[in-house]
């Protein structure tokens, strides 16, 4: 048989490239060099105590059940205490409603599986979270953005697309939006956008995916309702929302879910079975003893101090290092884990990476960020992981890489 693999592949993947910032991470071998890079919570907030002994009385009291095979939609013993932890957010769902996922990124590869047929259309931020974009891109869809404002999504902007579209006879499958502290930007949607991203959902009769993985890491200003929240006042029926605990619990434990309508939700643990089957019960376990059996409260409010004090020093860098004349903004989010710097347009940060590097800095360029015509002056910082003692020094050497492209 003539090994020429590629013509075999489905269209589907033949040329899928994969997750584009796992390439850029692929650069960061020198342990010299400052990683700004990464989307990763930072290692000194993790609970390791209380993970070694809640893991070993899991291990006492139920091994055998941990070597199984777990419920294809999740443990409904952490379901339960999923519906109780949404409850301070004012969601109130049911077990129908809720399907467990191994992480975020497997719930979006369920959000494309379940929604998109090749050719069909996704309405987004410009720009937005590049993982969201590899999970969709494996049904081949095409992208509509509108430039995100400071305040959030361009709602209006959005509807005139909208108008557009449905004029075309074209209109999106769903629109896809992170509302809180936005990877990669770090801007909210405040609560006006919030309501009119839902006007548009029922008057073109559009679901919103809302994808939430940074929403109780608010160190600054007052908490703003779920999109979700929002739409059960309504009714509910028009939202399909998206969590993690990546973020606040920790990413290697790879536990997260989906809640929706239950038609969803039914057939969404469909694809989950047809795919990664179920969600280890350890995992859920560790998961259900993070949620019910130690300081949920008290673990945030440690994490948003410390995140806080570190998005602080690094704002204040930023500042002493690029005055305004240099060209060089960013944007000052109220929690998440990521800032956007954009640079004057003649700067292409695909190519100041590679600077970057020499330098011992690294960054993940704005392109990567774009559905379709992306612009090329920005970078997204992640100011969560690197020490807060190296922050200073990575500004330094990030404004040293950029030196000779502007006036310092």
């Amino acid at each position: 048989m003539k090994k020429d693999w590629r013509s075999r592949f489905c269209d589907n993947v033949r040329d899928y490239q994969g997750y584009q910032i796992g390439k850029t991470i692929q650069y960061l071998t020198d342990p010299e060099i400052i990683s700004l890079a990464g989307g990763l919570p930072s290692p000194d907030v993790f609970q390791r105590d209380e993970l070694r002994q809640a893991s070993q009385k899991a291990l006492e009291a139920d091994i055998d059940r941990i070597m199984q095979y777990s419920p294809i939609p999740g443990e409904a013993s952490l379901e339960a205490a999923i519906l109780r932890f949404l409850e301070r957010d004012d969601i109130s769902i049911g077990s129908n409603n809720i399907v467990i996922t191994s992480g975020g990124q497997s719930a979006l590869d369920i959000i494309g599986r379940l929604f998109l047929d090749p050719g069909d259309t996704v309405l987004v931020d410009r720009p937005t979270f590049a993982g969201a974009l590899t999970a969709f891109d494996m049904q081949r869809p095409q992208y509509v953005g509108v430039n995100i404002e400071d305040d959030g999504s361009d709602v209006a902007g959005m509807r005139r697309e909208l108008e557009r579209l449905a004029g075309e006879g074209a209109l999106p499958n769903f629109i896809y939006v992170v509302p809180d502290f936005q990877n990669p930007t770090g801007i909210t949607i405040n609560l006006a956008k919030r309501e009119a991203l839902l006007d548009l959902s029922y008057e073109f009769d559009i679901p919103i995916v809302e994808d939430s993985p940074y929403r109780d890491l608010r160190y600054a200003g007052e908490t703003i309702p779920a999109i979700f929240s929002l739409d059960q006042l309504r009714g509910g029926g028009h939202v399909v929302g998206l969590y993690t605990f990546s973020k606040l619990f920790c990413p290697g434990i790879r536990v997260g879910f989906i809640i929706g309508p239950s038609e969803v939700v039914a057939r969404a643990t469909h694809i989950k079975e047809g795919g990664i089957l179920n969600t280890p019960k350890w995992n859920q376990d560790m998961c259900l003893a993070f949620l019910e059996d130690w300081d949920l409260e008290e673990h945030l409010q440690r994490c948003r101090a410390y995140y806080r004090e570190k998005l602080e020093v690094f704002l204040a860098t930023m500042a002493a290092m690029f005055p305004p004349d240099t060209g060089v903004r960013w944007t000052t989010p109220e929690g998440g884990l990521f800032l956007w710097v954009s640079v004057p347009e003649h700067i292409d940060t695909d190519e100041l990476f590679f600077e970057a590097i020499e330098h011992k800095v690294a960054f993940v360029p704005g392109a990567q960020f774009y559905g379709e015509n992306p612009e090329r002056n920005h970078m997204r910082i992640n100011f969560s992981f690197v020490e807060k003692d190296l922050l200073e020094e990575a500004v330094r050497r990030l404004a040293a890489c950029l030196e000779k492209h502007l006036q310092i």
